[in-house]
């Protein structure tokens, strides 16, 4: 859970009691026809929207919608020969695959909790720059929503380079988020990391046909195998949503390594083989919140082998295990997010979930029915926030994953962190961040890092590893209201890490240096094409470590955030 304390406030009384106890309401599927109201909407705070007070409930009576090019030719900056030509070239997002993701139509009631979330859903494509909801009222008390949208770049070249903890990554190939305006994304892909040589096709549709069923698949032809992923499902898509069903087949065939000191140390041949089913059930937004009841049927293979002519020291080729069960999982989520810039991206709306969400799964496989031997699977996860993002805000958030077999625990891995952000102005930020990992009889194949790619930034790739893990970041966020071309915003980092591991599983002696680094970076937010990620370049200075390691790191790669 995310939080583990013997004081307890009456919220966090009350998410305790809501996990021990599930309504029978909660397991009947929803009536078809007019929805019950809600408390939860009943209770709907009056806010601007148009410029006027909008009541707790209110029945629409137009939606108009608005949806602008990549780029705005009434601005004098935007107006130029290349922007026309990309304006011309881009297929600009089919109005009917925007309106199927509102959760309101013209007839019909509407809350504002559901027209803030039908701008967040609209906001999370990646083919939309930015999405605004604004109602004006009528005399007659309906009123008429207004929806404004702006399309980006959806067609990305992939010419790739990224380095961090001192290796490459490539790419080459093409993806196209947006297929002439339809939301579907297609993706042609060949890359070289430290691991393995790939080339990857992908299909991804979130509203199949204008639904919310949404399919998801993967084909790689990789160096060392292959991979496989067919994902169709329909998710909880809003607060209010009633039901959810989804059936995954997932198969992959690797060659694993493991590492120390960011070189290998063993490794081994792994095939995994996944597949799941499953429904959920919910009463949808009420009170605040909503609870959802899932069950389903769950089935993983992994198999092992020895690599032919490994050389590394260690020979290690873990046991193998299957695992057949059924399982039900319950779900907690708060209806508190908020909408604020210059957090985690530069001069863009983020939707902030500053609520709690506590999910819990529980399953039992049986040596009987196939598996290798008898278990509980146990999943659990939480996250709460405080504050707000105008002044300082906390999120804490754990997850905890482990099979109980008759011999105890096995594979048991508990992460927990926490992050705290505090507004200095409209342009500057501090972030601190505490991540903590334990890990305990866990399957030979898993191992906990620490290096370059994970977050201690001074050090080489896989630096650290372990079964347990700190890491400490500080960092001194500036944005800027630079906006070169207007193409992307620019900001910039100041940033500290320290972090450890414990119990090397490869090494004779324990290691309980702390290892620290310092450095400056430079944050790039692209705002016109679908990628929509941040693109950090970073000069890292290592602070400890052995001497053989560069005195100097630099990474460049793109992240979702700052």
């Amino acid at each position: 859970m995310a939080l583990f304390s013997t004081n307890l406030s009456p919220v966090q009384v009350r998410l305790q009691a809501i996990l021990m106890l599930v309504p029978a309401a909660m397991i009947q599927p929803a009536i078809a026809g007019e929805p019950e109201v809600s408390p939860a909407s009943e209770l709907s705070r009056p806010s601007e929207q148009g410029g006027s007070a909008m009541p707790p409930f209110a029945v629409v009576g137009s939606i108009q919608l608005s949806n602008g090019n990549i780029f705005n030719l009434d601005i004098a900056e935007e107006n130029r020969a290349l922007f026309r030509l990309a304006n011309r070239l881009h297929f600009r997002t089919r109005e009917d695959v925007i309106m199927q993701q509102l959760l309101f139509a013209e007839g019909e009631r509407v809350s504002k909790s559901e027209l803030d979330e039908s701008e967040r859903i609209l906001r999370s494509n990646r083919y939309l720059q930015d999405a605004s909801i604004t109602t004006t009222p009528r005399e007659s008390g309906l009123v008429d929503v207004n929806i404004e949208t702006s399309d980006v770049w959806t067609l990305i070249p992939k010419i790739s380079l990224s380095r961090s903890g001192g290796e490459n990554n490539t790419g080459v190939g093409v993806k196209e988020m947006n297929l002439f305006g339809s939301g579907i994304e297609v993706e042609a892909l060949y890359k070289s990391t430290v691991d393995r040589e790939s080339r990857l096709l992908k299909y991804v549709d979130r509203n199949i046909g204008n639904s919310w069923y949404s399919v998801h698949a993967v084909y790689g032809d990789n160096s060392d195998g292959h991979t496989q992923l067919i994902d169709l499902h329909k998710p909880f898509y809003s607060l209010d949503s009633r039901d959810a069903h989804g059936v995954l087949f997932f198969d992959n065939d690797e060659i694993e390594t493991l590492y120390d000191r960011g070189l290998k140390a063993g490794q081994f041949r792994h095939r995994a083989q996944k597949a799941e089913v499953f429904s959920g059930w919910s009463r949808g937004l009420f009170g605040g919140s909503t609870t959802r009841l899932s069950a389903g049927l769950a089935y993983e293979d992994h198999r092992f082998e020895a690599v032919p002519g490994d050389t590394l020291q260690f020979s290690i080729v873990p046991a193998d295990r299957k695992f057949a069960y059924p399982f039900v999982g319950l779900e907690y989520v708060e209806d508190r997010f908020e909408k604020t810039v210059n957090v985690n991206q530069i001069s863009r709306t983020e939707d902030r979930f500053l609520g709690t969400r506590l999910t819990g799964r529980v399953g039992y496989a049986n040596a009987g029915f196939g598996s290798s031997q008898d278990a509980w699977m146990i999943a659990l996860n939480g996250q709460t926030g405080f504050g707000n993002s105008d002044t300082q805000s906390l999120i804490l958030a754990s997850e905890l994953n482990t099979r109980v077999e008759d011999s105890g625990l096995a594979n048991f891995r508990f992460d927990a962190s926490a992050e705290y952000f505090r507004r200095q102005s409209d342009k500057r930020l501090f972030y601190a961040s505490l991540r903590g990992t334990f890990g305990q009889e866990l399957d030979a194949d898993q191992q906990i890092l620490l290096g370059g790619d994970t977050g201690l930034r001074g050090y080489p790739l896989r630096y650290l590893s372990g079964n347990r893990s700190a890491l400490l970041s500080l960092e001194q966020r500036f944005f800027t209201d630079w906006y070169p071309f207007r193409l992307v915003h620019v900001g910039g980092a100041v940033f500290f890490d320290a972090g450890k591991t414990w119990g090397n599983r490869f090494a004779a002696d324990s290691d309980d240096t702390v290892l620290k680094d310092i450095g400056v970076g430079l944050r790039l937010g692209n705002t016109r094409s679908g990628q929509g990620r941040m693109t950090h370049i970073d000069l890292a200075f290592p602070l400890d470590g052995d001497r053989d390691i560069d005195s100097l790191q630099f990474l460049i790669e793109t992240r979702k955030s700052f």
